[in-house]
């Protein structure tokens, strides 16, 4: 009998000249499309908008984070709403990422430098233990201790309710030796085992399991990792980790991995959500990515643009001057409430007002910028045009 009864996945419309291809990802609240972006309500919130502006603005799939969500509300106060779903007021599919990924923050900081290889570097932010047991942490909320391990993640988890779950894993830093590395990602995959058991022995055939690559910038042990998850019956996989120094080293690696997983399973590309990095994720195979930057950006006076048509900028700052009286939206050609209805002079004023609106209507935007990009990937892969509509987003020059 299947892990995962009520979950399936099919690949389709396949591109003549890369790993690009359509799927459909099929889960007890709904099916999906991919590729597509998930966007991050990671404390339980969508940060300035409700779940239901998200859905107008075209978001299909959302996700939360163990790490934070274990500390406040708490994983049972989440239960007794019934679970994330019911307490967030969302119909469609959800995930949680398991939080390695805050461990390592709390661990080394400087997280979105370090996982994107900025090469900054760490420094120590916080109590921090890993060994084979788990990670032990002081809570950011009140400095009270706590043990996070591949069990306790899988039942904080299960209580969430999510349709997704993942694995324990600890994200290594950058500078990371090849001796520590190798270590951590052959404990990560020890975790990885430990969190499939424990969701074997409560599985009611409502969620289902993602297992995740690590192995830093190692081709060796990328390759080691990705054999081993594609190993293991996890519904998906996901790959996570610091992926390289510059763009063109964490493509490398990302297609690189992609040769080594599992054929049949939806892929994820944690953390990642830059346009370029989109694109080329999709190239190589990704079905969904994470990130962030869409909704942190809006709180910051930024929407997000068409960087060919903006001379590589995937951005734009409201708060500069030059949008003081400019009558324009946005951008028209992304369908959304703020582009139907407010100007960049509008947005820009509200900024200078420091009135909360301004990040609201950013988010909506931004947030439906992004599902236009994910509909225009498809759409190209679908009718054979997917390097050709590429060079329409992607700046080269």
């Amino acid at each position: 009998m299947s892990l995962y009864p009520q979950f399936s996945f099919k690949k389709h419309s396949f591109d003549k000249h890369s790993k690009a291809h359509l799927g459909e990802l099929k889960t007890p609240h709904g099916s999906i499309q991919t590729p597509n972006f998930i966007f991050c309500a990671t404390k339980a919130a969508l940060k300035s908008v409700t779940t239901q502006q998200a859905k107008e603005a075209g978001a299909d799939i959302i996700l939360s984070n163990t790490y934070h969500l274990m500390l406040q509300p708490g994983a049972d106060i989440v239960a007794a709403h019934g679970g994330l779903h019911k307490m967030l007021n969302w119909d469609g599919p959800m995930l949680t990422d398991s939080g390695g990924f805050q461990i390592f923050s709390l661990g080394h900081g400087g997280v979105a430098n370090e996982i994107k290889g900025r090469g900054r570097p760490v420094t120590e932010k916080k109590m921090l233990k890993i060994n084979e047991t788990g990670a032990l942490f002081r809570s950011y909320i009140d400095g009270s201790m706590h043990l996070l391990t591949p069990e306790i993640s899988m039942e904080v988890q299960r209580k969430l309710g999510p349709d997704f779950v993942v694995v324990l894993d600890e994200c290594t830093p950058y500078h990371s030796s090849r001796e520590y590395m190798a270590a951590s990602m052959e404990r990560s995959h020890r975790w990885a085992i430990r969190s499939l058991r424990a969701f074997e022995r409560h599985n009611d055939g409502k969620q289902a399991l993602y297992g995740i690559v690590q192995g830093g910038t190692y081709r060796d042990l990328r390759k080691i990792s990705s054999e081993f998850i594609a190993s293991q019956p996890f519904f998906a996989q996901a790959i996570g980790g610091t992926l390289g120094g510059t763009k063109e080293e964490m493509h490398e690696i990302v297609g690189m991995i992609c040769e080594n997983l599992h054929k049949d399973r939806p892929t994820h590309l944690l953390g990642i959500g830059g346009i370029s990095d989109i694109w080329n994720g999709v190239e190589h195979g990704i079905d969904t990515f994470d990130c962030v930057h869409p909704t942190r950006i809006a709180r910051h006076g930024c929407a997000l643009v068409n960087p060919v048509e903006h001379e590589g900028k995937e951005h734009i700052n409201l708060f500069n001057a030059c949008y003081r009286d400019d009558m324009n939206p946005i951008d028209a050609t992304v369908d959304c409430y703020t582009n139907r209805h407010f100007t960049r002079a509008y947005i820009h004023h509200l900024l200078k007002a420091d009135e909360l609106l301004a990040g609201q209507l950013l988010t909506i935007h931004n947030i439906a910028f992004m599902t236009k990009l994910a509909r225009a990937i498809r759409s190209s892969i679908a009718e054979g045009r997917f390097s050709e509509e590429r060079k329409r987003w992607v700046y080269d020059r």
